[in-house]
């Protein structure tokens, strides 16, 4: 009787750069998204704003060079998908908490980005 082996692969550094080409790529705690995928077209002009429910973030243009990154959980009681956003407030459907765009009020958690060129990155 022999022992079976089980050969494993191991994906090679080209993943990450394949991924972006699809939107985004996660390598470890931080999300790479590429903008100019048509997924995030609503973030093309200051003010556009989506609900990325595959990575659980609100994404908000600031600026031309500033997104910015929140938890889609509403604090209230983690609801994630029924967000709207209307003068600079987000406003979770189940029970209508509002919440402002910044980093700075407590209210949703806010995650560090940074920006160049077409290239979004989320430190979570």
């Amino acid at each position: 009787m022999g022992v079976p082996l089980i050969e494993a692969c191991s994906k090679n550094d080209d993943s990450l750069e394949n991924s972006t080409n699809l939107g985004a790529a996660s390598l470890n705690k931080t999300l790479i998204i590429n903008l100019g995928n048509s997924k995030f077209n609503s973030l093309s002009s200051i003010g556009g704003w989506m609900n990325y429910k595959e990575e659980n973030l609100l994404l908000i243009r600031i600026s031309e060079d500033n997104i910015r990154a929140f938890d889609n959980a509403c604090p209230h009681q983690g609801f994630r998908n029924g967000w709207s956003f209307d003068e600079n407030i987000f406003t979770c459907s189940q029970h209508g908490n509002s919440f402002e765009n910044s980093c700075s009020d407590g209210g949703l958690k806010c995650y560090e980005t940074s920006l160049k060129d077409n290239i979004l990155t989320v430190k979570r």
